[in-house]
């Protein structure tokens, strides 16, 4: 059977099939997810031809999303339906997603590409979506590391990894921290209500 994560959607709005989703096709749909990422993320770094707007900027808005897709579907699942099977799944998936994040923001020749653009930017022609859009990007790259060089880079991937666990398990203990609270109300609390 297919996994329906990662097929393509074609019911109403292009909704996810929710029926046929399971728990266990999670893990391969963000595996196959983050291998087309990382593979769309080489082919934007190393091309050959000269950066542009489409080839770069375009290009890594578009490089993920599969990936997305499929995490917007365990996120919402997760946040409305918390299971420990989807608990564990999260666990599981935050380091490896913090892993690309720090892949992709500190990839020397896709931020090469981006900076020749982000210097060329009053020469481009650009629109004002797609100057605040490079903006954006460029500003992304920059606070998350690209800059960076030797043992600050490693560093700093070092720690985005550790908080990403963390903020992983620190969501969780408030998830089951939630589950144990209750309100106990007798008659006389509920006086003058109708």
């Amino acid at each position: 059977m297919t996994n329906p994560l990662l097929a393509e959607w074609t019911g109403p709005h292009e909704m996810p099939p929710f029926a046929q989703i399971r728990d266990d096709q999670f893990a391969q749909a963000v595996e196959a997810g983050l291998a087309e990422a990382r593979a769309n993320i080489a082919a934007i770094a190393e091309d050959q031809a000269a950066p542009t707007f489409a080839n770069t900027i375009e290009a890594l808005e578009l490089a993920d999303a599969k990936l997305g897709r499929v995490l917007s579907v365990f996120y919402n699942l997760s946040g409305a339906d918390s299971t420990p099977a989807r608990e564990a799944l999260s666990r599981d998936f935050s380091p490896l997603l913090s892993a690309y994040s720090s892949e992709v923001s500190m990839n020397a020749a896709l931020f090469a590409r981006i900076e020749t653009l982000w210097e060329q930017r009053d020469t481009l022609d650009l629109t004002d979506e797609q100057q605040r859009l490079l903006f954006i990007t460029r500003r992304g790259f920059v606070r998350q590391g690209a800059q960076l060089e030797g043992f600050a880079r490693d560093r700093l991937a070092s720690v985005k990894a550790r908080l990403a666990v963390l903020g992983t398990q620190f969501s969780q203990n408030l998830l089951a921290d939630e589950r144990g609270w209750s309100m106990r109300l007798d008659e006389a609390d509920l006086g003058g209500l109708p």
